[in-house]
Order: C-alpha cells, then structure tokens, then sequence
C-alpha cells in the first residue's frame, strides 16, 4: 500500500473518531460529562499521548536510519566505481573491454534503481545487473608487471567490497516500519481525538482546529512512510551519486 494511501486511511480513522466523540458528548447525560469525569479522561488521554509520542519517536528513528543506511551506501559505492576505474585505467589499454562492461553495468543499476516509469518499482538486485561479469573478467586479466598485479588485486577487493554494499542494499530494502506498531499508532491516536471530541466545546472554531490537527498526524505518518521507502515517493534518495559516477567512468 503506497504512502499516501495509509496517512489517508490514518486521517479518516482519527477523523472518524473525532466525531463520534463529539456525537457521545451530544448523547450522554449530563453526568457522564462532570469534571470529575473530564479529570479522569485527560489523564487517560495523556498517558496513551505518552505512548504514542514513544512509538512515533520509533518509527521515526527506524525509518531515518533505514533512509540515511541506503544513502550512506550508495555514496560508498559510487565513490568505489569512480576509484576503480580509474584504477583500470592506470592498468592499461587491456582494461578497455572491462571498463565498457563496468559503465554498461553501472547504466543498468542506474535504470534499475530510478526507472523512467514511475510505475515501476526500483530494482535492487544484484543480479539483475549482472556486476559478476566485470568480477570475472578482472580475473581473467594476465598482469605482467609488479604494478599491473597490485591494480588486479585492488580492482578485485574494490569490486568485492561494491558487491558487498549492493547485497547491503537488496537486504535493507524491506520496510523498517512494523505495521503492528502503525496500526496500535492509529489505534491510540484515534482513541485520543475521540477524547478531544467529547471535551471540546461545539464550535466551528474547535473542530476546525481539531481537522487541522488530524491533518497534521496523518502528514506526519506520510513523511515517515515516506523515509521508509528510500528508492520511491517524493523523499527519494537522489541519483546524483551514481550519475556523476557513470559520468567518469571510461574516461
């Protein structure tokens, strides 16, 4: 289910709730509604608002941390591209079939993982890049020079090492969000606004307020979701990286 779908059915249920706490305060008799009730009601409202003030401060640190993980490791990679290279290069014309596969390679990731149709989910398998045949080919490579055996060496544990960061990739890419914590979120936060609904005084003022606050929560669940899905949506980690990338390589 897409971003936006869920912060939509987040608002009606908070919205929802709202109003059926303000069709209980027009119902129950007077009684239900004396101070000492409202005193009772307030603490119940602020120990569920402490909890869930704890699970979105979760959801919030899981999802950043998802977020800035696949950042993080596709600015490495990109980096270790670029390096190897122009490490290759330094090897010599041999190397001129395996760089054109490397930025073959590259191109592919990049279509992958931003595909034009934004239909289409990002790919992060490595697999469907096939990087194994840049590997196989540097082994294939016949050094004749001590220099030349330390570049093979080098150009194999980069490649290593970019294996590495984009398995790192394919196996973060789930959801770090747990849904039964969003779903116990909008639970409480429900039972929370039908509170407000039965406090709050009838007035267009109020319950304008009390929409824009509901409003407010389901944004808030958006942009987390949002960070959850660093290659889709409108917080996505950007291609900069890995296109500047493609753009040294081979030269």
């Amino acid at each position: 289910m897409s971003s936006f779908a869920t912060s939509a059915i987040a608002f009606g249920c908070v919205t929802a709730s709202l109003f059926v706490g303000m069709f209980l305060r027009r119902v129950l008799p007077e009684r239900h509604l004396a101070t000492e009730s409202k005193d009772v009601m307030k603490l119940g409202m602020g120990l569920i608002g402490t909890m869930a003030a704890l699970v979105l401060g979760l959801m919030v640190g899981s999802a950043k941390s998802a977020y800035d993980f696949q950042k993080n490791n596709l600015l490495q990679m990109s980096v270790k591209l670029i390096i190897l290279d122009r490490g290759l290069a330094h090897y010599g014309p041999e190397t001129k079939e395996v760089r054109a596969m490397l930025r073959a390679s590259v191109a592919r990731v990049l279509a992958q993982m931003w595909p034009d149709d934004r239909g289409q989910g990002a790919q992060l398998d490595p697999r469907a890049a096939k990087v194994e045949a840049v590997y196989d080919e540097l082994q294939s490579l016949t050094p004749k020079t001590d220099a030349q055996r330390s570049i093979q060496t080098q150009a194999l544990t980069v490649m290593v090492d970019i294996a590495q960061l984009r398995w790192s990739m394919f196996q973060q890419s789930g959801s770090a969000i747990s849904t039964p914590f969003l779903i116990v979120l909008v639970f409480w936060l429900s039972v929370i606004f039908a509170g407000f609904g039965m406090m709050a005084p009838p007035n267009p003022t109020t319950t304008v307020v009390l929409l824009l606050c509901a409003l407010s929560v389901a944004g808030a669940l958006f942009l987390i979701l949002e960070l959850d899905r660093p290659f889709e949506g409108l917080i996505q980690i950007p291609s900069t990286p890995l296109v500047n990338a493609l753009a040294q390589l081979g030269q």
